[in-house]
């Protein structure tokens, strides 16, 4: 399922592409014909994520978009002949003056009201990349938890837009046993949790890769505060993963080989049904 700075990149390109033009909405599927017959015509005045739900203001409506674990919304430039045609099972396609996007398997697609659009924002944790997020309110509804902390960072009511990629390489990064229940992890980790969050996945947004290893995550902010990562956010359409850094992780899918801190072996096990990848040995902070 992709996490939180997808979806943020996603509304970055539906904005760049469409906002303050008038879209042709169609659903060459079928299944939201009636609602894409709606938004067709209407100008895109606003794309936003929270966490993994995506929100596009078109016209007086709202869009809202949750992609699962299969949905795809990537966003292409159109040539001189327009758009092709759809190919497979197209949700929602969205057609600009420059660009165009198809919505595929998505988990949600439809079209909501302020108060339902309120409701849902309602039942998420703070939000890393949302500048005025507040981390105490997912400390108020983790610390009286028996939960593991492995376990809360993938509840997206405790924090929004969390996956299990940053889940593990954060708690790595800080040296936290993801067994801590809620309730004896300190204040200040958790702060540290946050922090950290707040640095790295504004660095996935801008390059559409999670960035964790300390040496890549130094040139991405420096490639970031210069402009540079603009350019390069603003050639992705969505379809891939970024690639201008190596994949390398400091633990996600490194079962069995040395931790890089303590070069002890590192271990898996599942956890809010996804796999959990640590060192025993080195995570012991609380």
């Amino acid at each position: 399922m992709p996490e939180g700075h997808t979806i943020h990149a996603l509304a970055d390109r539906l904005e760049r592409a469409f906002k303050g033009h008038p879209v042709a909405a169609s659903s060459p599927q079928g299944r939201f014909a009636a609602d894409a017959a709606l938004l067709d015509g209407h100008v895109l005045e606003r794309a936003e994520a929270w966490g993994k739900h995506l929100f596009a203001d078109v016209g007086d409506l709202t869009l809202h978009v949750h992609l699962g674990l299969i949905g795809q919304f990537p966003v292409r430039p159109r040539g001189a002949e327009g758009p092709p045609a759809p190919v497979g099972a197209v949700r929602l396609r969205l057609v600009g003056p420059a660009h165009w996007a198809d919505l595929r398997g998505p988990m949600i697609c439809t079209l909501v009201d302020h108060a339902r659009r309120r409701e849902i924002v309602a039942t998420l944790g703070p939000d890393p990349l949302r500048r005025r997020s507040a981390p105490d309110v997912g400390w108020e509804r983790l610390r009286r938890s028996r939960r593991s902390i492995a376990e809360l960072l993938m509840d997206q009511s405790v924090v929004a837009g969390v996956g299990n990629v940053y889940r593990c390489e954060v708690l790595h990064r800080l040296a936290v046993d993801p067994m801590t229940t809620g309730r004896d992890l300190s204040h200040g980790v958790w702060q540290e949790i946050w922090d950290d969050l707040v640095l790295l996945m504004p660095l996935g947004r801008a390059f559409s890769q999670i960035i964790t290893m300390r040496d890549q995550v130094e040139v991405a902010r420096r490639a970031r505060r210069s402009g540079r990562a603009r350019a390069v956010a603003e050639q992705l359409t969505g379809e891939r993963l970024g690639d201008t850094f190596e994949r390398r992780f400091l633990v996600y899918k490194r079962t069995g080989e040395p931790c890089p801190r303590c070069r002890n072996t590192l271990q898996q096990k599942e956890i809010a049904g996804r796999r959990l990848y640590w060192c025993p040995s080195c995570q012991v902070r609380h």
